[in-house]
């Protein structure tokens, strides 16, 4: 299935605006509904996990799911020398799709639940064992899905994603934004889910050097890239992440965006 750059890039926009909108308005229920932390982190954790698996089958056959600028950058560095991989013209249309999409979600869930649109957030994550924490969370994205498309099992990249972004909330000290995207967009509301903008940068510097341990980590341990089948549906699995919310999304890091489909 071959879509055009544009229609790609609307289907990184609006499933990284309905990934941001899971997040924050999940959090935003979780608050209204009991004042216990652990249990909204849990309604938070759960709403993220089936809403993420929904989104990457949905708009992975269009766009690959990326939902997530790590995850477009780690399948550009691993497809750069194949003639099907992405293209720096697609990560040009890609990566403001996922931040503007991401800030967007942010207000439409405010706006679902009568907030502000735009409120900055004030809740701080600025510290050293939250920055290790999105290292982890983002290494551990990026070798999942390209891992999974290296094994020739990017087929069941919606599930894993999603299981491993749940599981991320609750093993990392940051709860696993493991997504630039999604990290900015979460400043924009003053909520369970926010982050400080000032707690930004340090948080994206974070992810993108763990994106970069996780694509080590896979040419270390993972063979060359299986064939890729015929099969329409064969190799769209290494794009679908999540991002991250991440992070990080079926992915496959070597498969051409325009063609396939992890926040």
């Amino acid at each position: 299935m071959s879509a055009s750059l544009g229609r790609r890039a609307l289907a990184e926009a609006v499933g990284s605006a309905a990934l941001v909108a899971v997040v924050v308005g999940s959090g935003i229920q979780a608050t209204e509904l009991t004042r216990d932390v652990g249990v909204q982190l849990l309604a938070n954790s759960l709403a993220t996990v089936f809403g993420l698996g929904v989104l990457i089958t949905l708009f992975g056959p269009v766009s690959g799911a990326h939902f997530n600028p790590v995850v477009t950058l780690a399948a550009w560095f691993n497809g750069r020398r194949t003639p099907d991989g992405p293209t720096l013209r697609d990560l040009a249309a890609y990566l403001p799709a996922q931040i503007a999409g991401a800030v967007g979600g942010a207000v439409l869930a405010d706006a679902m639940f009568a907030r502000p649109l735009v409120q900055w957030s004030t809740h701080d994550r600025s510290a050293g064992h939250l920055w290790l924490g999105e290292l982890v969370a983002t290494a551990g994205l990026v070798l999942l899905i390209l891992g999974l498309t290296r094994t020739g099992r990017a087929h069941v990249a919606p599930v894993a994603v999603a299981s491993y972004i749940g599981a991320a909330y609750w093993f990392t000290s940051s709860t696993s934004f493991a997504n630039p995207a999604v990290t900015i967009g979460r400043a924009f509301t003053d909520t369970f889910a926010g982050i400080a903008p000032g707690s930004v940068p340090p948080f994206v510097v974070a992810q993108l050097v763990g994106a970069a341990l996780g694509l080590c980590l896979v040419l270390v341990v993972f063979a060359s890239p299986e064939p890729a089948p015929t099969a329409p549906t064969g190799t769209r699995a290494e794009s679908q992440l999540a991002a991250s919310t991440a992070p990080s999304p079926a992915p496959s890091a070597g498969s051409r965006i325009r063609h396939e489909h992890p926040s």
